[in-house]
């Protein structure tokens, strides 16, 4: 038994030797060139998009006449008098009504054009952050508005959506 015992002293103590550590050789590894792979993309809306032969707008002055009015199923009533030549504003009025939420009013007399390019901007000169852009996408032309809440009665600006008009025709839809 004395035997056993002086064997597990020596096996714990043998346990706790420290052992001189052998660097350990280093391997060196060859770079090889490798075909780039496809680009990776943030969304599957990018993915979807790179597939397609998209190219991006012609940047042009903006060149549009428009004296129309237009009435859309849940009846909202558009009124527009616009007239941009070589993308500078020279008439721009108008009017858009929310069955229900009142009615939006913008005047060119209330705005000064700040930009011509890539779109023509309006900056309210009273309303500091109000702006309207007006920019020509494929046949259609856009009129947006942003923080203009007090040019519409009570809470109508946030029901107020974009004008869309036909560059050519000048019809609004």
């Amino acid at each position: 038994m004395r035997l056993a015992w002086a064997l597990v002293a020596i096996s714990f103590l043998a346990a706790c030797a420290e052992v001189e550590k052998v660097p350990e050789p280093e391997v060196k590894v060859e770079e090889v060139p490798v075909a780039p792979a496809s680009p990776k993309f943030k969304s599957d809306t990018l993915k979807y998009l790179s597939k397609r032969m998209i190219k991006p707008q012609p940047t042009r002055p903006l060149n549009v006449r428009s004296k129309c009015s237009h009435r859309d199923a849940i009846g909202t009533t558009t009124k527009l008098d616009l007239l941009v030549k070589e993308a500078v504003v020279n008439t721009f009025s108008a009017q858009v009504t929310m069955k229900g939420y009142g009615t939006c009013s913008f005047d060119l007399k209330n705005f000064e054009q700040s930009e011509k390019l890539p779109q023509a901007l309006l900056k309210h000169k009273s309303e500091a952050g109000c702006t309207v852009r007006m920019w020509e996408q494929g046949p259609k032309v856009t009129i947006a508005f942003n923080s203009c809440p007090k040019s519409c009665e009570g809470d109508a600006f946030s029901y107020l959506w974009p004008i869309m008009l036909e560059a050519k025709s000048g019809r609004c839809f």
